[in-house]
């Protein structure tokens, strides 16, 4: 679930960055106490979403492509649709 809004706030970015450079700037968001804070990459093979979750300093690991969101946040392998993230919000 924590991964959903993980992923959402990027995902709210994703269209905005399309346009800018390779190398995008850092976002966050505050979800159930903990700060997100990640960078959305374009890749050959679709969207990357990557940072760490503070307090703790766990990292998550995302990739976005099809329409699905997968990777790795907090050592779990997470998979969902990136509709299902939809309606998160960003601070």
């Amino acid at each position: 679930m924590l991964s959903q809004f993980i992923a959402a706030g990027a995902l709210s970015v994703i269209a905005a960055t399309a346009a800018q450079a390779e190398e995008a700037p850092k976002q966050r968001f505050t979800h159930e106490g903990y700060t997100y804070v990640y960078q959305v990459k374009d890749t050959k093979s679709g969207k990357v979403i990557s940072g760490r979750r503070f307090p703790d300093a766990v990292a998550f690991n995302l990739a976005v492509k099809n329409g699905r969101v997968s990777g790795v946040s907090g050592g779990q392998q997470v998979v969902f649709d990136v509709n299902d993230a939809r309606g998160a919000s960003s601070n």
